[in-house]
């Protein structure tokens, strides 16, 4: 049999919220810049990829024909619609220009580890003063 008390005390559990449990607050990574000690500012940066040569082109002459469109995201995707329906024959223009600039790049990082391997570049330089 049920006492006052201890169906007051059933109902009053049941009645409280259920509370969600609480995350962990993550640490904050340090930054890339800070903790990239080896990356110093002459390090050649890679080169954007065919896709990217051809959005440039695309952008001017998509923002030509709609003046109206200012967003980012529409030029974006028109774009990638378009590259996707390209044949392999037009998109070898660009893979041409891409492939004529990641040479250049390998060259141009080929100097920079030679340079830092010989001493030219040290870690102690990265300071900006």
């Amino acid at each position: 049999m049920k006492t006052r008390a201890k169906s007051a005390k059933a109902t009053a559990t049941a009645m409280k919220p259920k509370v969600a449990p609480t995350k962990k607050k993550s640490r904050k990574k340090p930054s890339a810049s800070s903790s990239a000690k080896d990356d110093h500012r002459d390090k050649p940066k890679k080169p954007p990829t065919a896709f990217f040569y051809y959005l440039e082109d695309f952008r001017k002459t998509y923002q030509q024909e709609n003046p109206n469109v200012k967003s980012m995201r529409d030029i974006g995707k028109a774009c990638g619609e378009k590259w996707k329906t390209m044949s392999f024959e037009e998109k070898v223009a660009y893979y041409d220009i891409a492939t004529e600039k990641r040479a250049e790049f390998e060259k141009a990082m080929a100097a920079y580890i030679k340079r830092k391997e010989s001493g030219e570049i040290s870690e102690e330089s990265d300071d900006y003063e």
